[in-house]
């Protein structure tokens, strides 16, 4: 019987185009800014100075590290440094209204019927949790955050590696049976599978599906009587 929901964002609630075309270019012009800006804030050097540990070089400047920042956004790393300056910036862009965090209409109905269900959901991504929660905080649907149980990211480990499900089990007090995965991804699936969870791939804008998941292409079609 599932008694949570763990769920990735990009791909699966949200439209990956939302993250590629809105919030990296946004991310990529306002970083070098936002870091000559900001770099004395505690909050900003500390992830300047994992990036230097990051590259093993604790006297890189200021302008190598923005080159570096930038060069990741583009080759979209999975970097947690990355990731939270990423998020401080894009909470100006939020709270200016910039733009609005997009989520699928088929995925907030059932993130919602799991609440009316009692059966939480939490999130996790690559994308730092303040990043996380600005997206539902001010997503197209309003501040939806309270729908959310809990939330994750690459500090609890790669997106890839079982371990990290692992972790996540063990802070939910669950079985790891009882928690049901979603994800476009099949490594991530993959990862989640080995940790003894159960799996669910979403497949959107034309993606082939997994031969080693259960898949949808709308949480509409989903029956989560099948997992039980």
């Amino acid at each position: 019987m599932i008694k949570a929901i763990l769920t990735d964002i990009e791909g699966t609630i949200t439209r990956i185009s939302f993250v590629k075309d809105v919030l990296f270019p946004y991310a990529e012009k306002k970083l070098p800014d936002f870091i000559y800006s900001f770099q004395e804030v505690p909050e900003v050097s500390e992830q300047l100075d994992a990036v230097r540990k990051e590259i093993n070089n604790q006297q890189a400047s200021i302008e190598q590290l923005i080159d570096i920042l930038l060069t990741w956004i583009r080759e979209d790393k999975k970097i947690t440094p990355l990731k939270q300056l990423q998020g401080m910036i894009w909470e100006k862009g939020y709270r200016q209204g910039d733009f609005t965090g997009h989520l699928y209409t088929d995925a907030i109905e059932f993130i919602r019927a799991q609440n009316d269900e009692n059966i939480p959901v939490y999130i996790y991504s690559s994308g730092s949790v303040k990043a996380q929660k600005l997206l539902f905080g001010y997503s197209d649907f309003g501040d939806v955050s309270g729908l959310f149980s809990g939330f994750y990211d690459t500090k609890i480990g790669g997106k890839k590696e079982v371990e990290s499900y692992q972790n996540i089990i063990a802070r939910l007090n669950l079985y790891a049976e009882e928690v049901l995965f979603f994800s476009d991804i099949e490594a991530e699936l993959d990862a989640a599978k080995q940790a003894g969870l159960k799996t669910c791939q979403l497949v959107r804008d034309n993606q082939l599906p997994s031969d080693h998941h259960p898949w949808v292409n709308d949480f509409n079609k989903f029956l989560i009587q099948d997992y039980s």
